[in-house]
Protein backbone atom coordinates (compact mmCIF):
# COMPACT_ATOMS: atom_id res chain seq x y z
CA UNK A 1 0.00 0.00 0.00
CA UNK A 2 2.74 2.45 1.00
CA UNK A 3 4.30 2.02 -2.20
CA UNK A 4 1.25 2.16 -4.43
CA UNK A 5 0.50 5.75 -2.68
CA UNK A 6 4.57 6.40 -3.29
CA UNK A 7 3.45 6.12 -6.66
CA UNK A 8 0.67 8.47 -7.17
CA UNK A 9 3.05 11.10 -6.86
CA UNK A 10 3.88 10.72 -10.58
CA UNK A 11 -0.37 10.53 -11.44
CA UNK A 12 -2.18 13.15 -11.14
CA UNK A 13 -4.99 12.13 -9.23
CA UNK A 14 -4.35 9.52 -5.64
CA UNK A 15 -4.07 10.26 -2.47
CA UNK A 16 -0.33 10.72 -1.01
CA UNK A 17 0.32 10.47 2.80
CA UNK A 18 0.56 13.93 4.15
CA UNK A 19 4.07 13.30 5.63
CA UNK A 20 5.29 12.59 2.18
CA UNK A 21 3.01 15.42 0.60
CA UNK A 22 4.07 18.61 2.55
CA UNK A 23 7.81 18.00 1.46
CA UNK A 24 7.20 17.69 -1.87
CA UNK A 25 4.60 20.68 -1.79
CA UNK A 26 6.87 22.66 -0.11
CA UNK A 27 10.05 22.26 -2.74
CA UNK A 28 7.16 23.47 -5.07
CA UNK A 29 6.70 26.44 -3.24
CA UNK A 30 10.15 27.50 -2.18
CA UNK A 31 10.84 27.16 -5.75
CA UNK A 32 8.75 30.09 -6.65
CA UNK A 33 8.45 31.91 -3.62
CA UNK A 34 11.35 34.80 -3.92
CA UNK A 35 10.14 35.81 -7.04
CA UNK A 36 6.27 35.71 -6.69
CA UNK A 37 7.13 38.52 -4.20
CA UNK A 38 9.82 40.69 -6.20
CA UNK A 39 7.09 42.19 -8.62
CA UNK A 40 5.34 43.70 -5.69
CA UNK A 41 8.53 44.98 -4.24
CA UNK A 42 9.65 47.00 -7.83
CA UNK A 43 6.15 48.08 -9.04
CA UNK A 44 5.17 49.75 -5.26
CA UNK A 45 8.27 50.97 -5.30
CA UNK A 46 8.10 52.35 -8.42
CA UNK A 47 4.55 53.35 -8.03
CA UNK A 48 5.12 55.41 -4.56
CA UNK A 49 3.62 53.14 -2.20
CA UNK A 50 5.03 53.38 1.65
CA UNK A 51 6.60 50.77 3.22
CA UNK A 52 3.72 49.91 5.27
CA UNK A 53 1.68 49.30 2.25
CA UNK A 54 4.20 47.22 0.14
CA UNK A 55 4.52 45.10 3.28
CA UNK A 56 0.62 44.60 3.54
CA UNK A 57 0.48 43.55 -0.45
CA UNK A 58 3.06 41.03 0.04
CA UNK A 59 1.45 39.20 2.77
CA UNK A 60 -1.93 39.61 0.31
CA UNK A 61 0.32 38.26 -2.77
CA UNK A 62 0.78 34.63 -0.60
CA UNK A 63 -2.70 34.05 0.07
CA UNK A 64 -3.58 35.25 -2.97
CA UNK A 65 -1.10 32.96 -5.05
CA UNK A 66 -1.85 29.93 -3.03
CA UNK A 67 -5.70 30.17 -3.64
CA UNK A 68 -5.38 30.57 -7.42
CA UNK A 69 -2.98 27.79 -7.39
CA UNK A 70 -6.02 25.63 -5.83
CA UNK A 71 -7.93 26.85 -8.52
CA UNK A 72 -5.66 25.70 -11.04
CA UNK A 73 -5.49 21.89 -9.51
CA UNK A 74 -9.13 21.98 -8.57
CA UNK A 75 -11.06 23.63 -10.77
CA UNK A 76 -14.11 25.64 -9.95
CA UNK A 77 -16.45 25.03 -13.60
CA UNK A 78 -14.27 26.01 -16.12
CA UNK A 79 -12.18 27.95 -14.26
CA UNK A 80 -8.91 25.83 -13.87
CA UNK A 81 -6.26 23.44 -16.02
CA UNK A 82 -6.54 20.25 -13.67
CA UNK A 83 -3.06 20.05 -13.97
CA UNK A 84 0.01 20.81 -11.72
CA UNK A 85 0.61 24.32 -12.15
CA UNK A 86 1.72 26.95 -9.71
CA UNK A 87 -0.14 30.62 -9.64
CA UNK A 88 1.92 33.33 -8.60
CA UNK A 89 2.96 36.98 -9.07
CA UNK A 90 3.82 37.79 -13.17
CA UNK A 91 7.18 39.24 -13.56
CA UNK A 92 5.92 40.08 -17.23
CA UNK A 93 3.44 42.89 -16.13
CA UNK A 94 6.55 44.37 -14.22
CA UNK A 95 7.44 47.17 -16.79
CA UNK A 96 3.78 48.30 -17.90
CA UNK A 97 2.50 48.33 -14.05
CA UNK A 98 5.69 50.62 -13.05
CA UNK A 99 5.10 52.83 -15.97
CA UNK A 100 1.14 53.20 -14.86
CA UNK A 101 2.03 53.30 -11.57
CA UNK A 102 4.37 56.27 -11.98
CA UNK A 103 2.26 57.93 -14.61
CA UNK A 104 -1.06 57.72 -13.05
CA UNK A 105 -1.26 56.07 -10.02
CA UNK A 106 -1.43 52.68 -8.48
CA UNK A 107 -5.26 52.68 -7.78
CA UNK A 108 -5.28 53.53 -11.94
CA UNK A 109 -3.03 49.98 -11.94
CA UNK A 110 -5.70 48.12 -9.90
CA UNK A 111 -8.23 49.37 -12.04
CA UNK A 112 -6.37 48.15 -15.49
CA UNK A 113 -5.16 44.22 -13.74
CA UNK A 114 -9.40 44.16 -12.83
CA UNK A 115 -10.47 44.94 -16.40
CA UNK A 116 -7.28 42.86 -18.01
CA UNK A 117 -7.82 39.88 -15.95
CA UNK A 118 -11.67 39.59 -16.81
CA UNK A 119 -10.85 40.24 -20.48
CA UNK A 120 -8.19 37.47 -20.57
CA UNK A 121 -10.74 35.23 -18.71
CA UNK A 122 -13.20 35.56 -21.06
CA UNK A 123 -10.59 34.93 -24.30
CA UNK A 124 -9.71 31.66 -22.26
CA UNK A 125 -13.24 30.09 -22.34
CA UNK A 126 -13.81 30.92 -25.97
CA UNK A 127 -10.04 29.29 -26.70
CA UNK A 128 -12.35 26.99 -28.87
CA UNK A 129 -12.30 29.46 -31.02
CA UNK A 130 -9.14 30.47 -31.58
CA UNK A 131 -7.00 27.58 -30.36
CA UNK A 132 -6.07 25.67 -33.51
CA UNK A 133 -3.96 29.14 -34.02
CA UNK A 134 -1.65 27.83 -31.45
CA UNK A 135 -0.24 25.03 -33.22
CA UNK A 136 2.77 22.11 -31.64
CA UNK A 137 5.54 23.47 -33.55
CA UNK A 138 4.39 27.45 -32.13
CA UNK A 139 3.61 26.30 -28.63
CA UNK A 140 7.40 24.30 -28.57
CA UNK A 141 8.55 27.55 -29.74
CA UNK A 142 7.12 29.47 -26.82
CA UNK A 143 8.13 26.89 -24.44
CA UNK A 144 11.75 26.97 -26.05
CA UNK A 145 11.51 30.40 -25.58
CA UNK A 146 10.98 31.23 -22.21
CA UNK A 147 13.47 28.48 -21.46
CA UNK A 148 16.06 30.93 -22.79
CA UNK A 149 14.38 33.76 -21.55
CA UNK A 150 14.75 32.21 -17.62
CA UNK A 151 18.21 31.33 -18.07
CA UNK A 152 19.62 35.15 -17.35
CA UNK A 153 17.10 34.82 -14.36
CA UNK A 154 18.84 32.05 -12.83
CA UNK A 155 22.28 33.61 -13.38
CA UNK A 156 20.51 36.91 -11.56
CA UNK A 157 19.44 34.65 -8.53
CA UNK A 158 22.53 32.66 -8.48
CA UNK A 159 24.58 35.88 -7.97
CA UNK A 160 22.78 37.42 -5.50
CA UNK A 161 19.81 39.13 -7.14
CA UNK A 162 19.43 42.81 -7.96
CA UNK A 163 21.37 44.13 -4.59
CA UNK A 164 24.72 45.78 -4.17
CA UNK A 165 26.57 42.23 -3.38
CA UNK A 166 25.61 40.73 -7.35
CA UNK A 167 28.22 38.27 -8.05
CA UNK A 168 30.58 38.47 -4.28
CA UNK A 169 32.39 35.42 -3.35
CA UNK A 170 29.64 35.05 -0.59
CA UNK A 171 26.63 34.58 -3.40
CA UNK A 172 28.47 32.70 -5.55
CA UNK A 173 29.45 30.06 -2.79
CA UNK A 174 26.06 29.61 -1.58
CA UNK A 175 24.53 29.13 -5.09
CA UNK A 176 27.60 26.93 -5.78
CA UNK A 177 27.04 24.70 -2.51
CA UNK A 178 23.22 24.75 -3.07
CA UNK A 179 23.83 23.42 -6.69
CA UNK A 180 25.91 20.89 -5.49
CA UNK A 181 24.02 19.37 -2.52
CA UNK A 182 21.04 18.91 -5.29
CA UNK A 183 23.40 17.21 -7.61
CA UNK A 184 24.76 14.75 -4.92
CA UNK A 185 21.22 14.36 -3.32
CA UNK A 186 19.63 13.14 -6.91
CA UNK A 187 22.90 11.19 -7.59
CA UNK A 188 22.95 9.14 -4.03
CA UNK A 189 19.21 9.28 -3.24
CA UNK A 190 17.51 6.10 -3.07
CA UNK A 191 14.10 5.66 -5.19
CA UNK A 192 11.51 8.41 -5.34
CA UNK A 193 13.90 10.13 -2.33
CA UNK A 194 15.32 11.59 -5.46
CA UNK A 195 12.65 14.06 -6.45
CA UNK A 196 13.44 16.05 -3.12
CA UNK A 197 17.08 17.18 -4.39
CA UNK A 198 15.97 20.84 -4.93
CA UNK A 199 14.00 20.99 -1.19
CA UNK A 200 17.39 19.37 -0.04
CA UNK A 201 19.55 21.90 -1.69
CA UNK A 202 17.58 24.66 -0.16
CA UNK A 203 17.71 23.28 2.84
CA UNK A 204 21.78 23.01 2.64
CA UNK A 205 22.25 26.75 1.35
CA UNK A 206 19.74 28.26 4.04
CA UNK A 207 21.78 26.68 6.68
CA UNK A 208 25.13 27.95 5.06
CA UNK A 209 23.49 31.00 4.71
CA UNK A 210 22.79 31.44 8.48
CA UNK A 211 25.99 30.43 9.62
CA UNK A 212 27.72 32.92 6.83
CA UNK A 213 25.37 35.79 8.59
CA UNK A 214 23.77 35.86 5.40
CA UNK A 215 19.72 35.56 6.65
CA UNK A 216 18.55 37.85 9.31
CA UNK A 217 16.60 35.40 11.97
CA UNK A 218 15.47 38.42 13.92
CA UNK A 219 13.39 39.59 11.21
CA UNK A 220 11.36 36.29 10.78
CA UNK A 221 9.04 37.19 14.16
CA UNK A 222 8.06 41.05 13.54
CA UNK A 223 5.19 40.72 16.93
CA UNK A 224 2.45 39.90 14.24
CA UNK A 225 1.18 35.94 14.32
CA UNK A 226 -1.76 36.28 12.54
CA UNK A 227 -2.37 39.01 9.75
CA UNK A 228 -5.55 38.66 7.82
CA UNK A 229 -5.52 40.07 4.33
CA UNK A 230 -6.99 43.16 3.21
CA UNK A 231 -9.85 43.66 0.41
CA UNK A 232 -9.68 46.38 -1.44
CA UNK A 233 -6.82 48.11 0.30
CA UNK A 234 -6.80 50.55 -2.97
CA UNK A 235 -10.28 51.70 -4.92
CA UNK A 236 -9.62 50.99 -8.53
CA UNK A 237 -9.58 53.98 -10.92
CA UNK A 238 -10.09 53.51 -14.45
CA UNK A 239 -8.03 55.35 -17.38
CA UNK A 240 -8.63 53.83 -20.86
CA UNK A 241 -4.94 54.20 -22.08
CA UNK A 242 -3.87 52.47 -19.33
CA UNK A 243 -6.21 49.61 -19.48
CA UNK A 244 -5.28 49.08 -23.02
CA UNK A 245 -1.73 48.99 -22.70
CA UNK A 246 -1.79 46.28 -19.93
CA UNK A 247 -4.67 44.49 -21.52
CA UNK A 248 -2.42 43.95 -24.34
CA UNK A 249 0.54 42.61 -21.85
CA UNK A 250 -2.35 40.10 -20.94
CA UNK A 251 -2.51 38.34 -24.18
CA UNK A 252 1.23 37.83 -23.75
CA UNK A 253 0.92 36.26 -20.39
CA UNK A 254 -1.77 34.46 -22.10
CA UNK A 255 0.92 32.94 -24.32
CA UNK A 256 3.18 31.94 -21.80
CA UNK A 257 0.47 30.63 -20.08
CA UNK A 258 -0.32 28.59 -23.26
CA UNK A 259 3.54 27.25 -23.14
CA UNK A 260 3.78 26.63 -19.75
CA UNK A 261 0.70 24.58 -19.30
CA UNK A 262 1.51 23.09 -22.68
CA UNK A 263 5.55 21.83 -21.53
CA UNK A 264 3.49 20.81 -17.45
CA UNK A 265 1.66 18.29 -20.31
CA UNK A 266 4.11 17.32 -22.31
CA UNK A 267 7.02 16.70 -19.43
CA UNK A 268 4.71 15.75 -16.57
CA UNK A 269 2.46 13.33 -18.43
CA UNK A 270 4.04 12.45 -21.66
CA UNK A 271 0.56 13.50 -23.94
CA UNK A 272 -0.36 16.49 -25.79
CA UNK A 273 -2.43 19.46 -23.79
CA UNK A 274 -5.90 19.01 -24.80
CA UNK A 275 -8.32 21.78 -25.22
CA UNK A 276 -10.61 21.79 -21.75
CA UNK A 277 -7.14 22.09 -20.09
CA UNK A 278 -6.00 25.69 -22.28
CA UNK A 279 -9.46 26.85 -21.84
CA UNK A 280 -9.18 26.02 -17.28
CA UNK A 281 -5.18 27.63 -17.90
CA UNK A 282 -6.45 30.64 -19.40
CA UNK A 283 -9.59 31.17 -17.03
CA UNK A 284 -8.19 30.50 -14.29
CA UNK A 285 -5.22 32.95 -15.01
CA UNK A 286 -7.39 35.83 -15.80
CA UNK A 287 -9.89 35.61 -13.50
CA UNK A 288 -7.58 35.19 -10.90
CA UNK A 289 -5.65 37.76 -11.80
CA UNK A 290 -8.61 39.93 -11.36
CA UNK A 291 -9.75 38.70 -8.18
CA UNK A 292 -5.38 39.37 -7.28
CA UNK A 293 -6.22 43.00 -8.02
CA UNK A 294 -9.25 43.26 -5.41
CA UNK A 295 -6.63 41.73 -2.68
CA UNK A 296 -4.49 45.06 -3.84
CA UNK A 297 -1.74 43.02 -5.99
CA UNK A 298 -0.62 42.63 -9.72
CA UNK A 299 -1.78 39.87 -11.45
CA UNK A 300 -1.08 36.05 -11.33
CA UNK A 301 0.13 33.56 -14.21
CA UNK A 302 1.85 30.07 -14.08
CA UNK A 303 5.38 30.18 -13.03
CA UNK A 304 8.03 28.46 -15.11
CA UNK A 305 9.84 27.41 -12.00
CA UNK A 306 7.41 25.11 -11.21
CA UNK A 307 7.10 23.83 -14.50
CA UNK A 308 11.14 22.95 -14.85
CA UNK A 309 10.50 21.51 -11.15
CA UNK A 310 8.04 18.93 -12.87
CA UNK A 311 10.34 18.34 -15.70
CA UNK A 312 12.97 17.40 -13.34
CA UNK A 313 11.14 15.49 -10.65
CA UNK A 314 8.15 14.37 -12.41
CA UNK A 315 5.85 14.90 -9.27
CA UNK A 316 2.82 16.17 -10.71
CA UNK A 317 0.25 14.88 -7.63
CA UNK A 318 -2.36 17.75 -7.43
CA UNK A 319 -2.93 16.52 -4.19
CA UNK A 320 0.86 16.56 -3.57
CA UNK A 321 0.99 20.44 -4.89
CA UNK A 322 -2.14 21.27 -3.42
CA UNK A 323 -0.25 20.40 0.00
CA UNK A 324 1.89 23.52 -1.23
CA UNK A 325 -0.49 25.37 -1.97
CA UNK A 326 -2.53 25.30 1.55
CA UNK A 327 1.15 26.07 3.03
CA UNK A 328 1.02 29.31 0.86
CA UNK A 329 -2.31 30.48 1.64
CA UNK A 330 -0.78 29.77 5.39
CA UNK A 331 2.14 32.11 4.82
CA UNK A 332 0.00 34.93 3.77
CA UNK A 333 -2.01 34.33 7.43
CA UNK A 334 0.67 33.91 9.56
CA UNK A 335 3.26 36.47 9.13
CA UNK A 336 6.19 34.45 11.05
CA UNK A 337 5.50 31.38 8.04
CA UNK A 338 5.76 33.87 5.51
CA UNK A 339 8.59 35.86 6.63
CA UNK A 340 10.80 33.17 7.24
CA UNK A 341 9.95 32.29 3.76
CA UNK A 342 10.92 35.23 2.28
CA UNK A 343 14.18 35.02 4.09
CA UNK A 344 15.50 32.35 1.86
CA UNK A 345 18.74 34.09 -0.03
CA UNK A 346 18.28 34.99 -3.66
CA UNK A 347 21.54 33.08 -4.11
CA UNK A 348 20.21 29.87 -2.34
CA UNK A 349 17.27 29.47 -5.04
CA UNK A 350 19.68 30.65 -7.90
CA UNK A 351 21.32 27.44 -6.80
CA UNK A 352 18.31 25.30 -7.87
CA UNK A 353 16.82 27.19 -10.54
CA UNK A 354 19.17 27.06 -12.71
CA UNK A 355 19.10 23.38 -13.55
CA UNK A 356 15.21 23.67 -13.71
CA UNK A 357 15.26 26.81 -15.84
CA UNK A 358 17.23 24.17 -18.28
CA UNK A 359 14.95 21.89 -18.11
CA UNK A 360 12.13 24.21 -19.51
CA UNK A 361 14.49 24.81 -22.29
CA UNK A 362 14.94 21.09 -23.02
CA UNK A 363 11.17 19.80 -22.71
CA UNK A 364 10.68 22.90 -25.72
CA UNK A 365 13.63 21.01 -27.95
CA UNK A 366 11.99 17.50 -27.27
CA UNK A 367 8.62 19.52 -28.13
CA UNK A 368 9.84 20.90 -31.63
CA UNK A 369 11.31 16.94 -32.37
CA UNK A 370 7.89 16.07 -31.72
CA UNK A 371 6.06 18.33 -33.99
CA UNK A 372 9.20 16.99 -36.46
CA UNK A 373 12.12 18.65 -38.23
CA UNK A 374 10.62 19.52 -41.54
CA UNK A 375 11.51 21.99 -43.51
CA UNK A 376 8.60 24.39 -42.74
CA UNK A 377 8.42 23.61 -38.65
CA UNK A 378 12.43 24.41 -38.73
CA UNK A 379 11.89 27.79 -40.71
CA UNK A 380 8.56 28.75 -38.21
CA UNK A 381 11.19 27.99 -34.84
CA UNK A 382 14.32 29.68 -36.49
CA UNK A 383 13.04 32.54 -37.59
CA UNK A 384 11.15 33.00 -34.35
CA UNK A 385 13.53 32.27 -31.73
CA UNK A 386 16.23 34.38 -34.07
CA UNK A 387 14.19 37.50 -34.23
CA UNK A 388 12.70 36.89 -30.27
CA UNK A 389 15.87 36.19 -28.90
CA UNK A 390 18.03 38.82 -30.97
CA UNK A 391 15.91 41.92 -30.93
CA UNK A 392 15.10 41.46 -26.98
CA UNK A 393 18.62 41.33 -25.83
CA UNK A 394 19.68 43.66 -23.50
CA UNK A 395 22.64 45.53 -25.45
CA UNK A 396 20.21 45.37 -28.68
CA UNK A 397 17.15 46.56 -27.35
CA UNK A 398 17.65 50.22 -29.11
CA UNK A 399 16.45 48.76 -32.39
CA UNK A 400 12.65 49.22 -31.14
CA UNK A 401 13.76 53.04 -30.62
CA UNK A 402 10.99 54.07 -33.97
CA UNK A 403 7.99 52.39 -32.50
CA UNK A 404 5.76 53.86 -30.35
CA UNK A 405 5.95 53.35 -26.63
CA UNK A 406 3.14 51.05 -25.80
CA UNK A 407 4.80 48.78 -28.73
CA UNK A 408 8.88 49.28 -26.70
CA UNK A 409 6.67 48.23 -23.34
CA UNK A 410 5.12 45.05 -24.79
CA UNK A 411 8.03 43.65 -27.23
CA UNK A 412 11.12 45.66 -26.10
CA UNK A 413 11.94 43.16 -23.38
CA UNK A 414 9.96 40.32 -23.61
CA UNK A 415 11.55 37.65 -25.90
CA UNK A 416 8.48 35.14 -25.12
CA UNK A 417 5.91 38.13 -26.69
CA UNK A 418 7.85 38.53 -30.08
CA UNK A 419 8.41 34.79 -30.55
CA UNK A 420 4.42 33.59 -29.64
CA UNK A 421 3.57 36.56 -32.05
CA UNK A 422 6.87 35.68 -34.58
CA UNK A 423 5.55 31.92 -35.18
CA UNK A 424 2.31 32.35 -34.81
CA UNK A 425 2.41 34.97 -38.22
CA UNK A 426 4.84 32.55 -39.90
CA UNK A 427 2.34 29.22 -38.75
CA UNK A 428 -0.59 31.32 -40.34
CA UNK A 429 1.45 32.28 -44.02
CA UNK A 430 3.79 29.72 -44.93
CA UNK A 431 2.48 26.97 -46.81
CA UNK A 432 2.40 23.68 -45.38
CA UNK A 433 4.67 22.12 -48.30
CA UNK A 434 8.00 23.50 -48.38
CA UNK A 435 10.20 20.45 -48.76
CA UNK A 436 12.77 20.36 -51.52
CA UNK A 437 11.79 18.11 -53.93
CA UNK A 438 14.31 16.50 -56.27
CA UNK A 439 15.08 17.46 -59.82
CA UNK A 440 12.02 16.06 -62.11
CA UNK A 441 9.50 14.71 -59.52
CA UNK A 442 6.45 16.30 -59.32
CA UNK A 443 4.49 17.43 -56.46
Amino acid sequence: MEKANIKNLYTLDGRVPVAKAVPFGLQHILAMFVANLAPITIIGAASGLEGSQIAMLLQNAMFVAGIATLVQLFPIWKIGAKLPIVMGVSFTFVTILSYVGVTYGYPVAIGSILVGGIVEGCLGLCARYWRKIVTPVVAASVVTAIGFSLLPVGTRSFGGGYSDSFGSVVNLVLGSVTLAACLLFNIFAKSYWKQLSVLFGLIVGYILACVLGVVDLSAIFDGRLVALPKLMPFAPEFHAGAILAVTIIFFVSAAETIGDSTAVAASGLDREIEEKEIVGALSCDGFCSAMSAVFGCPPVTSFSQNVGLVAMTRVVNRFTIGVGAVCMILAGLLPPVGNFFSSLPESVLGGCTIMMFGNIMVSGIQMISKAGFNQRNVTIVALSLAVGLGFTSATESDIWHVFPQIVQDIFSGNCVAVVFVVSILLSALLPNDMEVKPAGVEK
